[in-house]
């Protein structure tokens, strides 16, 4: 596949299937670059497998899900690499693991939910930040069994992706309220918890995630509540940011954004340190920040 119907085919996942991560549609476009590659030897398709990360790091899409899951995906499909007695057999094995990956990320959102939704309690009230599918996913798990709870999501600006998570709470039936970012701090008082999810995991336990989550954690740990972070692993990523500016500037900002003057634009994700969340609740099970380290090693051995 050529770089512009790499690009074409990882796009249009994401404008036709709302309910798939940016994360998610780079490993189905990587599947795909797998199964087309003409490629005749096992470096030559490494290379076109990073390419086709390259291509999708490129697009006006956030790259911090899409840089992480693409590096654990070559990860775990080149383990196949070894010990196969021809090259067919090797690509065989290859996009056989590629499928089983992929397969184990698409039940992956289900089991967080189930495991964050026995911490939605009867009665609670809950501020969630932007539009969060794990989050959405957790809270109708809880609804479905018959808990009834309020939840409170930020606006969101500059998209307003808040708009669409209240619409779609609401269609649930679960009571919700669309409050302004700047309102994360009055009403903080007044929940029981906060739930988020994560664009990334760094080494760290760490998050990255959309402008304001960092101001949203901050909020919470003065007023001693709980902040929740729900993620899938395949969003554990290699890198250890120690504050906002360290966070490299592909991951805070667009491909089309980093051609302009970055002092004058305003950075789509913020990092929120280990210290501010109280508990991961991932696929794995539920992890304190400083056990994502260990379960990184585990996942890359």
């Amino acid at each position: 596949m050529e770089q512009t119907e790499i690009c074409e085919y990882f796009n249009g996942i994401i404008k036709y299937e709302k309910d798939v991560s940016a994360g998610m549609a780079a490993i189905r476009t990587l599947l795909k670059v797998l199964e087309r590659s003409r490629s005749e030897t096992v470096q030559e398709l490494r290379l076109c497998l990073q390419n086709a990360v390259n291509a999708m790091r490129s697009t006006d899409n956030p790259i911090t899900a899409i840089a992480s899951g693409s590096e654990l995906f070559l990860r775990f499909i080149t383990l196949a690499t070894l010990d196969t007695p021809s090259f067919a057999e090797c690509k065989r094995i290859m996009l056989h693991r590629g499928k089983v990956f992929y397969e184990k990320l698409v039940a992956a959102r289900g089991k967080v939910a189930k495991v964050a939704a026995h911490f939605i309690t009867d009665g609670s009230k809950i501020l969630t930040h932007s539009k969060s599918r794990v989050v959405l996913q957790a809270m109708k798990e809880a609804a479905a069994c018959n808990k009834i709870f309020e939840v409170y999501v930020t606006n969101s600006s500059p998209d307003n992706s808040g708009v669409e998570m209240c619409q779609n709470l609401t269609k649930m039936g679960i009571s919700c309220t669309l409050i302004l970012d700047s309102a994360m701090g009055y009403i903080m008082e007044q929940v029981d918890m906060v739930m988020v999810g994560a664009e990334g995991v760094s080494e760290s336990g760490g998050i990255i995630n959309k402008l304001g989550t960092y101001t949203m954690a901050m909020c919470a740990n003065v007023v001693k509540k709980p902040f929740y972070v729900l993620t899938e692993s395949f969003k554990f990523s290699r890198i250890y940011p120690l504050n906002q500016v360290d966070l490299p500037d592909e991951f805070k900002y667009t491909a089309s954004t980093l051609k302009k003057e970055l002092q004058k634009e305003h950075p789509l994700v913020d990092y929120t340190a280990p210290h501010f969340i109280s508990l991961l609740f991932t696929d794995l099970g539920i992890l304190t920040p400083s056990a994502v380290s260990d379960e990184l090693i585990k996942l890359y051995l």
